[in-house]
């Protein structure tokens, strides 16, 4: 796409099916760059990520030519069967459906970036739940709570 230019920045938020703890510290390096090879491979810039036990963050510079969705699709899909194909868990490894993506400026990059890379250190003052529905009204994002992650805490 010559004289196309963009500067497009998304962070991307989903949950394991069911909330389960089953990300596991010691395969949280090795599934983070899993998800940052799906991410480069559809011509996307992993910028920032981190794989919480019952979530993800993710922060992307978004290619043009690919959608939220279909990018987020793709990572879904494809991470869970790594995951299953590693048999990590006992069962099946799914994520939930839905997810949140959020955009922010070139200014915000570095901010966004250091919250993602410091959840576990967030996570000890404050709940997904509580994190998603703040991340949710600061962005002015209307939701309808029946359509929300399940939530189990």
């Amino acid at each position: 796409m010559a004289n196309t230019y963009t500067q497009m920045y998304v962070q991307i938020v989903f949950a394991v099916l069911g909330r389960a703890n089953v990300i596991n510290d010691c395969h949280r390096d090795e599934l983070e760059k899993y998800i940052c090879g799906i991410i480069n491979n559809r011509k996307c810039k992993p910028l920032s990520l981190f794989c919480n036990p019952d979530h993800i963050h993710i922060l992307i510079g978004l290619h043009p030519t690919i959608s939220v969705s279909d990018l987020t699709r793709d990572i879904k899909s494809a991470s869970s069967k790594f995951i299953n194909e590693k048999k990590w868990i006992a069962g099946k490894f799914a994520w939930q459906d839905g997810f949140g993506a959020f955009t922010y400026s070139k200014s915000q990059i570095d901010d966004v970036a250091k919250y993602i890379l410091n959840q576990p250190f967030h996570h000890r003052k404050k709940t997904f739940r509580e994190e998603y529905l703040e991340i949710l009204q600061k962005n002015e994002v209307e939701f309808d709570k029946r359509y929300l992650f399940e939530w189990y805490d």
